[in-house]
């Protein structure tokens, strides 16, 4: 017997699968109901007056829970769209509100990312129709907590902003309508490297299509609606299966869950591959820098996978990974005997372990300036790639490293992270924007 969710998720599918048809069957040039691009919008001036006047509809955190009060109370049907415990969501959604305030001067880009955002709701359930629902909540919220003093300035500066997030999301969500919007995935394999950590095959009964480098959503039955991104941490490969490193770093978690909780051939959910780690068309001829810690470097071994199969000594790695002493399982390798094996026979990759009792703290950036010498013949600056996990400080912040590599000639273009691409706003976990590793 389905449940409610099931149903609701089926009969969207079925809703989809006629959305699409009648795109393919439309005549060549109509617009086929796609969402037209928002017009121009200078956000500057809505800028200003939305962060003048923040304090008076504040905290965030507060408005944001009134906000989801209003919504639940006109429509309570949208609560089973949601997961049952709102506080990461609460946490999520502020993130995306700070980014949309902090960056509405850029509409460009506010636009793109909010695009990709539209696409990645689709696992979620959520649809055009909901968004007009959302809006009329957030001004009813807005104007209980300014009382007597909001304005229909501020209100229509707040609406402008939120409707150029809203077209974009809708437009992301309109041109994903041939993607699936979720894979189902069977458990294959689960195995516990360390306590918290482990280590999970799974198999998707649909062809899952990603680049190494790139990660995924995934959420278990253990907590319906409850997504968290994980780096696969294996290339593409022949037989379909895909691997992901868990750390559960809280109680009652959607880590927590599928660390303890879940067994070999229990059924998951997968949201679309994301992510900006993935190999640029030049790499196969380029030096590669990879710099890591604790379950960082899960997409670290997918990338060595695929240079593997690719261009074999004609590219030249170097992998700065952060250990630490077994009893700190944060900073401790987990995955030695892979990469013990996987280094021999292999002349082109150097392994460059940092250890925070020999190097103290910051260790990656005390060792970076070793790693940043020329290799012989070597013309042209190294692809950076920087997956750092939330629980090793010690291999030092992402933006400090990323600074050490432009202040050592490696250009921005070249640094790829995702704590600087769409991860922040569509996923990572308000308690750790900024880290370059998305597992939560």
């Amino acid at each position: 017997m389905n449940t409610p969710s099931e149903d609701y998720h089926a009969l969207l599918a079925r809703h989809d699968a006629m959305r699409l048809r009648r795109r393919i069957l439309l005549p060549e040039g109509s617009s086929g109901g796609r969402t037209a691009a928002p017009q121009t919008y200078d956000g500057t001036a809505d800028q200003l007056l939305v962060e003048e006047f923040l304090p008076l509809v504040g905290p965030l955190d507060e408005l944001i829970a009134d906000l989801y009060r209003a919504l639940f109370d006109r429509h309570p049907y949208l609560r089973s769209l949601f997961p049952e415990s709102m506080a990461f969501q609460q946490a999520h959604l502020a993130v995306a509100f700070r980014y949309l305030i902090g960056n509405l001067h850029r509409t460009d880009a506010v636009a793109e990312r909010f695009t990709q955002l539209g696409r990645d709701h689709r696992k979620l359930g959520v649809r055009p129709a909901h968004f007009a629902a959302f809006e009329a909540a957030l001004v009813e919220a807005l104007r209980v907590r300014a009382g007597v003093r909001w304005n229909g300035v501020l209100e229509d500066a707040w609406l402008r902003m939120l409707r150029l997030a809203v077209s974009s999301m809708v437009r992301g969500e309109n041109d994903a309508i041939a993607e699936p919007s979720s894979w189902e995935a069977t458990v294959t394999a689960h195995e516990l490297r360390a306590p918290g950590l482990a280590v999970l095959r799974v198999r998707p009964q649909q062809p899952y299509p990603f680049r190494a480098g790139q990660y995924a959503s995934l959420e278990t039955p253990l907590l319906e609606q409850a997504w968290r991104p994980y780096y696969l941490a294996r290339a593409p490969h022949e037989d379909g299966e895909l691997e992901f490193h868990v750390r559960a770093r809280r109680a009652g978690g959607v880590s927590d869950a599928l660390a303890h909780g879940t067994r070999a051939g229990d059924t998951l959910r997968l949201g679309a591959p994301r992510g900006l780690l993935t190999l640029p068309g030049d790499a196969p001829a380029s030096d590669i820098l990879l710099i890591a810690s604790g379950t960082g470097w899960a997409p670290m071994k997918a990338l060595l996978q695929e240079i593997d199969a690719l261009s074999p000594g004609r590219t030249r790695v170097r992998l700065l990974l952060e250990t630490g002493p077994p009893e700190e399982s944060g900073a401790a390798p987990y995955d030695t005997a892979y990469l013990e094996t996987f280094r021999r026979g292999r002349p082109w990759l150097t392994v460059l372990p940092t250890h925070p009792e020999v190097h103290g703290a910051g260790g990656a950036l005390r060792v970076l300036d070793e790693v940043l010498r020329p290799l012989p013949g070597s013309a042209v600056p190294p692809h950076a790639f920087l997956a750092l996990a939330p629980e090793t400080p010690a291999a030092g912040p992402a933006p400090a490293l990323a600074a050490a590599l432009e202040a050592a000639g490696v250009p921005v273009a070249r640094v790829h992270q995702d704590a600087s691409g769409i991860a922040d706003v569509t996923e990572a976990s308000a308690r750790t924007p900024r880290t370059g590793c998305l597992s939560a």
